[in-house]
């Protein structure tokens, strides 16, 4: 039998943005904020309630905030559901084991040792989309490998990856280059220095790109993104893995620093939010979200300064205007065209 669960690729269709009276799943903003969620793989849960015809059922239920299939994350708890110690136990092993293997710390360390490499020893396991060093090559001579990885392409890691397309967990379709020289250019005539950058990786690349390659560019840029791949290509100052559903960073305190310190360096001054969210994403969590950024951002901020905005670029269908303005009364659309 199908749990609520299954149906959460209902949340905000294209035909249900704004409408209140139709069937599918909603997100539950619990009344008691303190109360943590379970965990899964991708951080902290969320709340739903399946609700038919306008009605919300009784019972509410937890799922993955990233995740809206069960075959990308199958984690469910109803809400008034208690759980053994040992289901804790297991359910928490499992998290563990489901965390990228190496830290971000461990794979700066990995990068700083590749790129001393001669270009003939730099090498990239496409099946398994990890950058190797030489004592590894022998677990992946099976394996389809790149050879004489150069230093420009260590820096388009978006060009070495594969898209992550699965609609309902990642929909990676990443900017084309002329649209995100567009971006850069037009965040540079504003007078923008610093970039943060949630779920474009290609723009953050761009701007890396312009700012080593342009000594007169002052612009710099912090990704955060739920792909863990990136980490293998930048520095700790430069990416955090992030689910922008939840606000989870999941590499802790040090990563949620990070990107306390970009936002609030120069007390706040000269930096926007450029955030592509998944298509089909929820708009609610994502709002919370921002707004938490946009807290974060405020503290580096003095009282006299404290009416002013975090400029904020949010890229999603045309069609979720009215929900995103419920949150964000002063946003705006601007003209629109696929990129």
């Amino acid at each position: 039998m199908a749990s609520p669960r299954d149906g959460l690729e209902a949340v905000e269709t294209k035909d249900s943005a704004g409408r209140r009276g139709s069937s599918g799943v909603e997100v539950v903003f619990p009344s008691d904020p303190d109360v943590p969620a379970p965990l899964c793989p991708h951080g902290p849960t969320l709340l739903f309630v399946k609700v038919s015809q306008g009605k919300e059922e009784t019972r509410r239920f937890y799922a993955c905030s990233a995740c809206r299939d069960r075959k990308d994350c199958n984690f469910f708890q109803w809400e008034d559901e208690k759980l053994s110690e040992a289901r804790l136990a297991a359910r928490e092993a499992y998290n563990r084991r489901c965390q990228p293997p190496l830290s971000q710390r461990q794979c700066v360390e990995r990068y700083l040792k590749l790129i001393e490499l001669p270009l003939t020893q730099r090498k990239f396991c496409q099946r398994c989309q990890q950058l190797l060093l030489p004592d590894e090559w022998e677990r992946h001579h099976e394996h389809q490998v790149m050879g004489d990885i150069s230093i420009t392409q260590l820096r388009r890691p978006s060009q070495l990856l594969y898209p992550l397309e699965n609609k309902k967990a990642n929909a990676q379709y990443l900017f084309a280059d002329r649209s995100c020289q567009f971006l850069v250019d037009l965040l540079s005539t504003l007078g923008f220095r610093r970039v943060l950058c949630v779920g474009t990786p290609r723009l953050h690349e761009l701007i890396m790109l312009t700012a080593s390659g342009d000594k007169k560019s002052n612009i710099k840029s912090l990704l955060l993104d739920i792909d863990f791949r990136y980490s293998q290509f930048y520095m700790e100052d430069s990416f955090c893995h992030y689910n922008m559903f939840n606000h989870h960073f999941f590499d802790g305190k040090a990563a949620l620093e990070v990107c306390r310190t970009f936002l609030q360096e120069d007390e706040g001054e000269g930096v926007i939010m450029v955030a592509d969210p998944p298509f089909g994403g929820l708009v609610e969590p994502l709002a919370v979200t921002f707004k938490k950024l946009i807290a974060m951002w405020k503290e580096g901020q003095s009282q006299d300064d404290s009416h002013k905005e975090l400029p904020i670029f949010w890229i999603f269908p045309y069609f979720f205007e009215s929900r995103i303005c419920q949150f964000f009364p002063s946003f705006c659309m601007l003209d629109y065209q696929r990129l």
